[in-house]
């Protein structure tokens, strides 16, 4: 005879339910922390938002700064995104983005077909350009991002981001802690061929008489690209400039790296350059006259140079500091070119100093020759070419 001890079959059991709860409230526990508040506002920069980055391809269709995962959905220029995991296939989620000063609301909707699968995705922002573009230092703001999955509140979360000044240019970023991405190319934004204040210079330029009109490559006498490039030198020479080093900017990240640049009207109503300032405002001038600039960097330097010729065969380069309040003899010790100017006209000293731009420019380029076409962090050979132009527009200032 079997006898059934009653006891054990209720230890048993208890045990049995005891798991089962257990179990129960794991996963009430799992799926609520997952899919209540199972979201992440995360982004390429380390919460850094670079309005010269935002603006110079906000028609374009370049996708400069990579997205954080390559399983993403929606618009990465949106430079903002949220990870979540999907509940099951289709899931349908509603994504909100408060207003801030910089942005306005938005609210954004995505399907997600694979079930359990974590997704980047990069709501909708509307950026309010006229703020990006006239922001003159770093602001922080509060992004507040609120998200729904098939209908359920996910909750809403708050990260902090550092919009950057406009004069910020974005050099490169570091993903997964080890692979450097190089974005130079953004120096193209501060190039702005199209600044109304380039006629009137133009204009300037032309009254010295040194050239009667801008051809670009047209004309076949030798040597006239050159003097066409002279002349932009001359002008701009006239407006004493003073050499200003600042260059450093108040980011301190091991994320990103930027370089402060100064627009187009900033070099203007300043009358103050330094390398790449008074690189990129040289630029622009060549863009305007239709010669093709080239934008040079080597370690801690840049300067500009340009195609003599519309095949793009021969080249020659600017040291653009020295049309800046600069001793020559920094530049050519051995010289003594200083002793040399006393009792010259101001066109004789403007020839010369452009003369050993030129002379110092094109020696430093082949110098670095090598290293400037090498990809090697710290140095660049960008042409503001319309390729380039496809991709990275002008700031506008």
């Amino acid at each position: 005879m079997i006898k059934i001890d009653l006891k054990q079959r209720k230890r048993e059991l208890l045990g049995v339910i005891t798991i089962l709860l257990v179990v129960v409230i794991g996963m009430s526990i799992y799926k609520y922390t997952t899919f209540r508040s199972g979201f992440e506002i995360v982004d390429e920069l380390g919460g850094n938002v670079f309005p010269s980055a935002i603006l110079s391809v906000a028609t374009t269709d370049a996708q400069v700064i990579q997205p954080i995962d390559s399983n993403y959905i929606g618009n990465p220029k949106s430079c903002i995104a949220i990870k979540v995991k999907s509940r099951s296939a289709y899931s349908r989620v509603r994504i909100e983005v408060a207003e801030t000063p910089f942005f306005s609301r938005s609210v954004s909707e995505f399907v997600l077909e694979k079930p359990r699968k974590e997704y980047t995705i990069y709501p909708e922002i509307i950026w309010n350009y006229e703020a990006l573009k006239n922001n003159p230092q770093a602001e922080p703001i509060s992004v507040a991002v609120s998200v729904e999955m098939n209908g359920d509140d996910l909750g809403q979360r708050v990260r902090t981001f550092s919009v950057r000044s406009i004069n910020e240019c974005l050099l490169g970023y570091v993903s997964n802690g080890t692979k450097f991405h190089d974005t130079g190319i953004f120096f193209a934004a501060y190039v702005n061929e199209e600044n109304p204040m380039i006629d009137k210079l133009l204009r300037e330029a032309l009254n010295t008489r040194i050239v009667n009109r801008f051809l670009g490559y047209q004309s076949k006498t030798p040597g006239a690209v050159d003097k066409q490039v002279y002349a932009l030198w001359n002008v701009l020479q006239k407006r004493n400039f003073k050499y200003s080093s600042v260059s450093n900017t108040s980011l301190s990240s091991n994320v990103v790296y930027s370089q402060r640049v100064r627009t187009f009207d900033d070099a203007l109503e300043s009358s103050q350059i330094n390398c790449v300032d008074g690189s990129v405002l040289f630029a622009s001038l060549l863009r305007a006259i239709n010669i093709e600039p080239i934008l040079v960097r080597t370690p801690g330097h840049m300067f500009v140079g340009y195609y003599t010729d519309n095949s793009h065969k021969e080249m020659n380069f600017l040291e653009t500091t020295m049309i800046g309040d600069v001793d020559l003899d920094d530049f050519f010790p051995d010289e003594q070119l200083d002793s040399t100017m006393v009792g010259k006209s101001q066109n004789q000293m403007s020839l010369l100093t452009f003369e050993k731009s030129k002379q110092y420019a094109n020696k430093k380029y082949k110098e670095n020759e090598k290293g400037i076409h090498s990809g090697r962090v710290n140095y660049m050979f960008l042409e503001i070419s319309k390729d380039v132009r496809r991709q990275i527009q002008p700031i506008g200032r």
